[in-house]
């Protein structure tokens, strides 16, 4: 047996509560990692309060998280290029990072230079930016509109799309407009009009923030690059996770977090126990941080 912070019945954060729970073991390809630290994103908490019964269906009880870092403790049948032992940041399609252990077949080997906790903040979110950037076709010269630009999902993609040469236009509160200017991108603001700010047409729209999406979709070229990671209702191209969408994130992502030329989101941290506690911060609106539970 293991321990983990247990979704007992959809609802409240007080639902999630410490329990006992069966040692998870790797299947073919998957490796089982101890946890160090789990990301906590909005999605969690969406699927928490039952909002995502249809895309994320779940047997109760059932170990929520996306994203964990920890060190590797057994390895599934044909797995290789990684040992026992070894620290891997890793994203869990599957679930089951609010665990002591959990069970991973997407993963790479986390740099020295890379503490915990951003290890753990990145799997998800590099996984979405990376996905969704691929999606659209981002390459040098696009302008890109990017609304959510102050997010973990929008500041890694501001990031990558002003690397691969785009001119980047990120949408951002007034706190965030000095970030964004740091990481070489145009900040443009959510509480003035967005036409006014943008008068030129975009060549991709990606929207991380679920919010502003009419007004964005009006300064587009074409609707085929506009791409939300967040409004299932509005008729632009919904992204989700597959396997397919960005395996390689991590690789892509990590050296650049190693080496100081990826920035992330400030992290708040929770005693893994106090997940409960940490949803309900976050559902506040009250953390600009993102949320990592540690053991």
């Amino acid at each position: 047996m293991s321990r983990a912070v247990v979704l007992s019945a959809y609802g409240a954060p007080d639902v999630l509560r410490p329990a006992d729970v069966e040692m998870p073991e790797p299947g073919p390809g998957q490796i089982r990692i101890r946890v160090r630290a789990a990301g906590v994103g909005p999605t969690d908490l969406d699927i928490r309060a039952g909002h995502l019964q249809q895309a994320f269906p779940l047997t109760l009880p059932a170990v929520l998280g996306f994203e964990a870092a920890g060190v590797v403790d057994a390895l599934g049948p044909g797995v290789t290029g990684v040992e026992a032992g070894d620290p891997v940041a890793a994203f869990l399609p599957g679930l089951g990072g609010y665990g002591d252990y959990a069970l991973a077949a997407t993963w790479a080997v986390k740099p020295d230079a890379v503490g915990w906790a951003d290890a753990a903040a990145l799997p998800a979110s590099a996984e979405a930016a990376v996905g969704t950037l691929r999606q659209t076709g981002v390459t040098a010269g696009d302008t890109v509109l990017v609304l959510g630009g102050g997010g973990s999902v929008g500041l890694i993609a501001t990031q990558l799309a002003v690397a691969a040469g785009a001119r980047v236009l990120a949408v951002v509160g007034a706190r965030d407009e000095q970030l964004i200017s740091d990481v070489g991108a145009q900040p443009v603001r959510y509480d003035r009009p967005l036409a006014a700010q943008v008068k030129t047409p975009v060549d991709v729209v990606l929207d991380a923030a679920g919010h502003g999406l009419t007004d964005a979709l009006a300064l587009i070229k074409s609707p085929d690059r506009a791409i939300t990671l967040a409004d299932h209702t509005s008729g632009v191209r919904f992204s989700a996770p597959t396997p397919d969408r960005a395996p390689d994130a991590l690789d892509v992502t990590l050296p650049l977090l190693a080496a100081k030329t990826l920035r992330l989101r400030a992290q708040r941290e929770f005693p893994r126990d106090d997940a409960a506690a940490a949803h309900t911060e976050l559902e506040s609106g009250r953390l600009r941080e993102k949320v990592v539970l540690v053991s």
